[in-house]
């Protein structure tokens, strides 16, 4: 017999908090470094190639003696269909027993991972007096980004946010920005200079950080775009032929990886990689080797830095094991019997 709690997005958001998951995170990419994880390969299909698709992803953790897998859905439309573009499920289970621990709605967990992801990034590689921040993407994955951002970063002057096809949306996403950040995440955006735009190559004239969170297959941020200094946490690339960034960009770029095998085939750095245009000896390592010291960073305050990274189940696994603990420490979810 096993009991499996089950958590519904509500649920998740009750028990999920910025701070402890970017420690979360920041604590996998540790252990991955160590060699104390093993990631298994993802799978991942398109339904309407740029518009709808899903990936399985899979892990496990021996320290924590957990494993799991996740499976994602991403549909565009949904967002005209008054529907959740992002959806899925996360499944945790016992690596001593094989049984299953809890099921969570996959969303959120993803968001606010990725989010700490993207900002951990920043942490470790952009500049110190770092005050500007451009977020190219006003989808789903934005408002994490940007949450994640001013907790790491809470002396952060100007947040712009940039959508090259629909301008309209990255302006009512902009507007709405200061309550859904005080509602969710508890901050205050009091002295920030808020901006939205369809205008990339302007956005970033003045970025310090920059923020990639799109499925583009056709690179958008140019390198003569990009002034020297800036760091650049890439996201969207998470599969095969994405590419947010313009592949000359990352030649003499300092670039770090969170999944190396994985950013090969499907990040970032996939098609520069493809092209010649860099090296895998180009790749300073995993940003796990980073945190650890293991391999340096910013090099000087001219250097553009780069983090590509694709997301890994370890993240969400662990993340969704936190949720998990603190639910059942406050009675949240179902508890199914098998």
């Amino acid at each position: 017999m096993a009991n499996i709690r089950i958590l519904s997005r509500e649920d998740v958001i009750r028990v999920t908090e910025m701070q402890p998951i970017i420690d979360c995170v920041e604590e996998v990419y540790r252990q991955k470094s160590d060699g104390q994880t093993v990631v298994w390969p993802t799978t991942f299909y398109e339904f309407d190639p740029g518009h709808a698709d899903m990936d399985i992803k899979s892990g496990y953790l021996p320290q924590a003696k957990l494993y799991g897998h996740k499976t994602v859905s991403w549909f565009e439309a949904n967002q005209d269909r008054g529907l959740p573009d992002l959806t899925g499920l996360i499944a945790v289970y016992s690596a001593e027993t094989g049984l299953p621990i809890g099921i969570l709605d996959a969303s959120y967990i993803t968001g606010i991972r990725t989010g700490a992801a993207g900002a951990i990034g920043a942490r470790y590689l952009a500049r110190a007096d770092s005050q500007n921040l451009v977020l190219v993407g006003s989808g789903s994955q934005a408002l994490f980004q940007i949450a994640a951002m001013k907790t790491l970063f809470p002396g952060l002057r100007k947040i712009t946010v940039v959508n090259v096809r629909t301008p309209d949306h990255a302006a009512r996403f902009t507007a709405a920005l200061p309550q859904m950040l005080a509602d969710q995440f508890g901050l205050d955006l009091a002295g920030v200079a808020l901006a939205s735009s369809g205008d990339l190559e302007t956005a970033l004239s003045d970025a310090d950080i920059v923020v990639t969170v799109t499925p583009s297959k056709t690179p958008l941020v140019r390198k003569d775009w990009v002034r020297p200094g800036t760091h650049l946490s890439c996201m969207g690339a998470d599969m095969a032929g994405k590419q947010e960034v313009e592949s000359a960009l990352l030649a003499g770029a300092r670039i770090f990886v969170d999944d190396l095998e994985h950013c090969i085939s499907a990040g970032e750095i996939e098609i520069p990689l493809k092209q010649g245009v860099i090296s895998q000896g180009d790749i300073v390592g995993e940003i796990g080797d980073l945190i650890l010291g293991k391999v340096p960073g910013r090099q000087r305050e001219d250097e553009i830095t780069v983090y590509d990274s694709t997301g890994m189940a370890l993240l969400d696994i662990a993340a969704a094991k936190a949720a998990l603990a603190l639910a059942e420490e406050k009675n949240l979810g179902t508890v199914v019997t098998l």
